[in-house]
């Protein structure tokens, strides 16, 4: 089968292209190179397209035999969202609506959507499964939920059945250091406290410490992005077996601290370095990670990395490549 990537080309998509191309499919890559990398993808044909543009998603079926589709490409900043929603409705959204349109006029019926926990909000209980009630937060959070209720309608009408794999903290690099976190600038914490120790940043500041937490700093679910790789990969197995449309929760079922974060990183660098208390971002919830059973159960996935390998390959990959793919390339 001949799987269609969207944003193949960005941090998540590149390493689950690199997990298809070992699992033996066929891949094309979609993307429009504004957060992507072309060097991040090998051996396989690249188009350089958008989706809000539908005579370029169109090109992608007419061109190849798509048997199905793994959609990453959207736009991912939280604060972003709040100051732009019109940016973030109308490529999370409409480019969702064109990829699922271009799928029911060439008669493709699978897709995998990048999806996230935020479509969550404040959770009333934790870990999160996946009848926790919907309520986002942000733009960006109610701009995944819509493109999931896009997916699910064309579901209804058109047969397009759908896996939503609702991410936590995506993090690390590929374990085999060919391919890692170019995205710019970093807004996360471990790639944030990675180019903090490289010098590319003044300082490193924590969000806040007096949350009710064993620490006062705040839990979060980090994944390692293979793991998450070999998620879609067991998704697209799921609906090629004709089983029915479904979202499913992706993190270890396990959350950590941000002070946990911070030493082991120390530990692993073998690197002292200051930490600064800033103010708490608004809407943050102390505690937050993930039940990961329906996966597990239903797609037969399990991560196989925790804090300390996310942290390792983060490292080995910045430290190795401290200009991105602009310096040795994957």
């Amino acid at each position: 089968m001949t799987i269609l990537v969207t944003g193949g080309a960005g941090y998540i998509g590149s390493h689950t292209v690199a997990e298809l191309q070992r699992q033996g499919y066929d891949v094309v890559v979609f993307d429009n190179l504004e957060h992507g990398h072309r060097e991040a993808v090998r051996g396989c044909p690249f188009i350089l397209g958008d989706l809000l543009n539908p005579d370029d998603i169109g090109r992608a079926f007419d061109e190849h035999d798509i048997g199905g589709v793994i959609h990453f490409a959207a736009y991912v900043e939280v604060d972003e969202s709040m100051r732009n929603p019109t940016k973030y409705f109308r490529n999370n959204v409409q480019g969702t609506v064109n990829l699922a349109a271009a799928m029911a006029e060439h008669g493709v019926k699978q897709i995998v959507f990048s999806s996230s926990c935020s479509v969550y909000g404040q959770p009333e209980v934790v870990p999160i499964t996946e009848e926790e009630s919907q309520k986002p937060e942000s733009v960006y959070g109610v701009s995944k939920l819509m493109a999931e209720q896009v997916l699910r309608w064309f579901d209804v009408c058109h047969g397009l059945r759908h896996v939503a794999l609702r991410y936590f903290n995506a993090s690390g690099a590929a374990a085999d250091g060919s391919l890692g976190d170019e995205y710019k600038p970093a807004t996360r914490i471990i790639p944030v406290l990675m180019e903090y120790l490289l010098g590319q940043r003044p300082r490193f500041f924590i969000n806040g410490d007096g949350y009710a937490t064993p620490d006062g700093t705040c839990i979060r679910d980090y994944i390692h992005v293979d793991d998450l790789a070999t998620a879609h990969v067991a998704a697209l197995r799921y609906l090629a077996a004709g089983s029915p449309s479904a979202a499913f929760n992706l993190g270890t079922g396990q959350g950590y601290s941000n002070l946990e974060i911070v030493n082991t990183v120390r530990q692993i660098t073998e690197l002292d370095f200051e930490v600064e208390v800033g103010p708490r971002r608004p809407g943050d919830p102390p505690m937050v990670w993930a039940d990961n059973r329906k996966a597990r159960r239903e797609l037969g996935w399990e991560p196989h990395y925790g804090l300390r390998e996310i942290i390792e390959h983060a490292w080995r990959w910045h430290s190795s490549h401290p200009d991105g793919y602009g310096q040795g390339g994957p």
